[in-house]
């Protein structure tokens, strides 16, 4: 197995999208995770249509593509921690892993006997990572988290839609996926202070925490500057021009970072980069309304391609707005690597969104030696792997610290 975490062992207690988020990306980087799923399995794999099936959809092979976005790379056991004998597998897992991954609320995995004190007491080198939906204490702990109610709860639709009378969710289950994202960080930083320490640690997030983290100029818009942003569609609160224009036959995005780049816009389209009510960023955010309908007049000739062009020719950072499957048949896409062709269990060969990251090694002489994982698993069948993993337990020692 390549990759820069190869060798380390992950077993994924999560379900769902924040939890399964992380373990991937984990994977993704070459850790070994095994899933642990309930008998009837992940959540997930019940969430849609679409389903996709092979030759014969009625013989229970279904597989949910919500599924199969986020848990490619990983193993399939089943276990039902409320029997014994699976209990007693799952604390073989732990005496054996790096890192346990769980999403329970809080104090649900205490009361199935897993609680902190156990867990390092099986394993002090384990590093826990734990998601919830709105934090591990204080007042709301134990609310369940789903993504749209986070979005909600932590501001983020408040800010996001046509204006502030029409509230809208990100498009994407933004909050699990920056929470997966936090979660896999942490874990990287537990991992190194155990290198230092010898000790496992907790790592704690949760999809309100990864939102308000979020938040970025807008937080410190009302933090420091006292001013509570609104949604406003799709110009930028505080650079203009810098947004979605009407162009012949469609729409171009622009975005003007300073003023040297609005007089070259100016001059590519004949316009007056002296007109007072433009002339710098805030003249310009003034009068936004006014600045649109100067552009929009600008650019009612022009077909979009052609635009771009031009926008390109000048130096001004633009671009179009895809739909999905043009984005996946875009050639600078899969340049990326970021479709991955991998043959499934029971579907055959599927197309699956790749990792963002891509490693590298550098010998003296600059040559670049690519370390991103490529051997690919498909996201498992359920508990497809457990009789293999069974039988790793009866051979693999425990963590010497244990």
């Amino acid at each position: 197995m390549t990759g820069s975490l190869a060798g380390l062992l992950v077993v994924d207690l999560t379900r769902a999208l924040a939890g399964p988020q992380a373990a991937m990306m984990l994977a993704d980087l070459g850790a070994r995770v095994i899933k642990v799923e309930s008998p009837a399995g992940d959540d997930t794999r019940s969430w849609g249509p679409p389903f996709v099936a092979p030759d014969n959809p009625d013989d229970g092979t279904a597989e949910s593509t919500y599924f199969l976005s986020c848990n490619r790379n990983k193993e399939s056991i089943t276990l039902n921690l409320k029997w014994d004998e699976d209990a007693r597998v799952l604390a073989r897992l732990i005496e054996r892993t790096d890192v346990l991954l769980e999403n329970y609320k809080p104090g649900a995995l205490q009361r199935l006997g897993f609680g902190t004190a156990r867990l390092m007491g099986l394993n002090p080198r384990l590093v826990v990572l734990s998601i919830s939906g709105f934090g591990h204490d204080g007042p709301e702990a134990g609310r369940a988290g789903y993504d749209q109610i986070a979005q909600g709860e932590g501001g983020l639709m408040s800010l996001t839609g046509p204006d502030p009378t029409q509230p809208q969710r990100v498009g994407v289950p933004i909050a699990d996926l920056l929470a997966g994202m936090n979660g896999a960080f942490g874990v990287l930083a537990a991992l190194r202070e155990r290198d230092r320490t010898g000790q496992g640690q907790i790592v704690r997030t949760s999809l309100l925490a990864s939102v308000v983290a979020a938040h970025a100029f807008q937080g410190t818009r009302w933090t420091v500057a006292g001013e509570v942003g609104r949604a406003q569609g799709n110009q930028h609160p505080t650079i203009a021009p810098y947004g979605l224009f009407r162009c012949a036959g469609g729409s171009v995005q622009i975005a003007c970072g300073n003023d040297a780049m609005w007089r070259r816009l100016c001059l590519a389209f004949d316009l007056d980069a002296a007109d007072p009510r433009y002339a710098t960023n805030a003249d310009r955010l003034a009068n936004r309304a006014g600045l649109t309908e100067l552009l929009e007049g600008a650019f009612v000739g022009c077909e979009l391609d052609d635009l771009l062009d031009r926008l390109a020719d000048t130096d001004i950072p633009a671009g179009r707005v895809r739909t999905l499957d043009e984005v996946y048949a875009w050639e600078q896409t899969r340049s990326q690597r970021l479709l991955l062709d991998i043959e499934h269990d029971t579907l055959g060969k599927i197309t699956l969104p790749g990792s963002a990251l891509r490693t590298y090694t550098v010998d003296a002489a600059g040559a670049e030696t690519e370390t991103t994982r490529l051997d690919h698993r498909p996201p498992p069948v359920l508990d497809a792997d457990a009789g293999a993993i069974r039988d790793w337990l009866d051979t693999a020692p425990a963590s010497s610290s244990a």
